[in-house]
């Protein structure tokens, strides 16, 4: 949980350059990114929080198990689900409000049973702490997209 909590303090110290684009790196600023991260944690929790650990069931998915094995996510293999695009005006005042939410459910995700899970639409069923690994990953991944931008 603290690499991820350090990844989230990592990814908000990116804010000053939030409006910063690269149409070569990508199609999206790097406050789209950091919007883009911070639903997907919250969603991913939110979706954790409401799940029964009764109905976990671990089944083999061969793209999860190569993504964790790298530790990476290649860079324009998928699309972001529409409930984690970020819609709207992005400026540092509203991805600072929305860094306090972030804190705030990442100390729900403490206290979760190691049953909860999430649905991911490439890797199936996630418990708690592949989830937490996947989240690491991800952000991970959009942090080194930011820092790309930003270059």
């Amino acid at each position: 949980m603290d690499k991820l909590t350090e990844i989230i303090h990592e990814l908000e110290s990116r804010i000053p350059y939030h409006e910063k684009t690269n149409p070569e790196v990508s199609v999206s600023s790097a406050g789209w990114h950091i919007e883009h991260s911070l639903l997907t944690v919250n969603n991913i929790i939110r979706a954790l929080q409401s799940s029964d650990p009764q109905k976990y069931k671990w089944k083999f998915n061969p793209t999860r198990t190569l993504v964790f094995v790298m530790n990476r996510i290649p860079r324009g293999r998928a699309k972001s689900p529409e409930i984690v695009q970020p819609k709207g005006n992005l400026n540092s005042d509203t991805l600072n409000e929305h860094f306090k939410i972030t804190g705030e459910k990442l100390r729900i995700l403490e206290n979760l049973n190691s049953g909860n899970f999430f649905d991911h639409p490439f890797f199936g069923r996630l418990n708690l702490k592949p989830t937490v690994k996947f989240l690491i990953i991800h952000t991970k991944h959009h942090l080194d997209i930011i820092d790309d931008i930003i270059r």
